[in-house]
């Protein structure tokens, strides 16, 4: 990945307009989604990079904003499937299979990442921040966290329940990180992160909400970026 991918939409990438009829038998609120999904640019140029996910982009652009991941730092990836940001860490990291320094954690399998440590486990399971402190050999430099609880509809229900993914991981970032560390939780919109906000700005440097590019419009989420932990 030594060629930095090109932004969707940037003509570097045809895009093809892909139509499901509406007599697929596919409810209609599943058939437009189903069609945004294959006609998002990002979503084609992932599969054109090679990329496990649309949301390799999400980390590209905040990373190449923010300037978090540099060779040779180790990094924890919590909800790593399908594998996306697990990629972009372990190619700006320069990670390898001979010395991998990026791990990622996923009640899911996922396949293999070139440079990457994979446990497939729950991140809630009491065992788990050994296990990934285990397999890092070291305190990380930065710790990732894309995870979010399984939607209900219910706007308020999923803000709440991703809420509590955000907070473990923070807490679990308190404790693991090195001095002058980072951390990148997703969240989403609808307050009731006021202890958590209160709790990372005592901990980092700077805490800011970010929502890059490749997050769609009409989404909720958000990320929540904690730079240079105080230790």
């Amino acid at each position: 990945m030594g060629k930095k991918p090109e932004k969707p939409g940037s003509g570097s990438i045809r895009v093809l307009k892909t139509r499901i009829k509406k007599k697929s038998g596919l409810k209609e609120s599943s058939r437009r989604w189903l069609e945004r999904h294959m006609n998002d640019p990002y979503v084609q140029r992932s599969k054109a990079d090679g990329y496990r996910s649309r949301a390799a982009y999400k980390l590209i652009e905040i990373d190449d904003k923010h300037h978090l991941l540099k060779p040779g730092m180790k990094v924890i990836d919590l909800g790593a499937a399908p594998g996306g940001w697990c990629q972009v860490a372990a190619a700006r990291t320069k990670s390898s299979a001979e010395n991998p320094h990026v791990v990622g954690i996923d009640y899911l399998e996922m396949g293999t990442v070139p440079g990457a440590v994979i446990l497939q486990m729950d991140f809630l399971d009491p065992d788990a921040p050994q296990k990934l402190a285990e397999a890092l050999g070291g305190q990380p430099d930065v710790v990732l966290s894309d995870m979010a609880a399984p939607t209900t509809g219910h706007r308020r229900t999923d803000h709440l329940r991703t809420m509590h993914l955000c907070e473990v991981a923070a807490d679990f970032a308190l404790h693991v990180l090195k001095p002058g560390g980072h951390f990148l939780a997703k969240t989403f919109q609808g307050g009731a992160e006021n202890e958590l906000l209160s709790l990372l700005k005592q901990n980092f440097r700077s805490v800011h909400h970010v929502k890059p590019p490749a997050s769609r419009d009409e989404s909720v989420e958000l990320y929540l970026l904690a730079k240079e932990f105080k230790g």
